[in-house]
């Protein structure tokens, strides 16, 4: 590490500490030179495998835009997939893998694009798991529709009383009685 104030290349570490949620650490380091004293943010780079073989820094950016296509025309806006990217790029790091594979990319982009839009969804799916026929994109709606949470259903007859109840007794019944207007 090259000191910032006199070029020195040797300093030495005074205290290091954990930094970003475990992603980085951050050191303070001493110059033995010239005795400044200077930060230094290391951070893991995380890599793409390739299907090739060949290994790239991850690039977020390149991530965001593949996602921008399958949401062209979408309500989809930029904050929105800059979100997602972080997502993405927060899940890889916690995945523990100095190079993670080219389709654990596609996996991590395929769960955060589904709960921001379907339609976006079902775009980027189509082409990352190579759809061949309508039958793919079909049974990938129905498991869209499977996974989706029962809308609630409005009762429109209030509980019924129960037989033991007292006659005026609608507590019981989860009615709440109506106020007097000579109180």
């Amino acid at each position: 590490m090259h000191c910032p104030y006199c070029r020195h290349t040797d300093t030495r570490v005074i205290d290091s500490r954990t930094a970003d949620d475990g992603g980085a650490i951050r050191r303070r380091r001493q110059c033995s030179d010239c005795q400044k004293r200077f930060s230094t943010v290391e951070q893991m780079q995380l890599a793409v495998l390739k299907r090739s073989g060949a290994t790239e820094p991850f690039d977020r950016a390149k991530a965001i835009a593949g996602v921008a296509k399958a949401c062209k025309g979408r309500p989809v806006g930029d904050d929105d997939l800059a979100r997602l990217g972080q997502q993405v790029e927060d899940a890889l790091r916690a995945s523990g893998w100095a190079e993670a594979p080219a389709h654990e990319v596609g996996l991590a982009i395929l769960g955060p694009l589904r709960e921001l839009d379907e339609v976006a969804y079902l775009r980027f799916a189509s082409v990352y798991r190579s759809f061949e026929s309508a039958d793919d994109f079909e049974t990938e709606i129905a498991m869209l529709r499977a996974e989706r949470p029962a809308p609630a259903e409005a009762r429109a007859d209030p509980p019924p009383i129960p037989a033991d109840a007292a006659p005026g007794d609608t507590a019981r019944a989860g009615v709440t009685p109506a106020r007097s207007r000579h109180t």
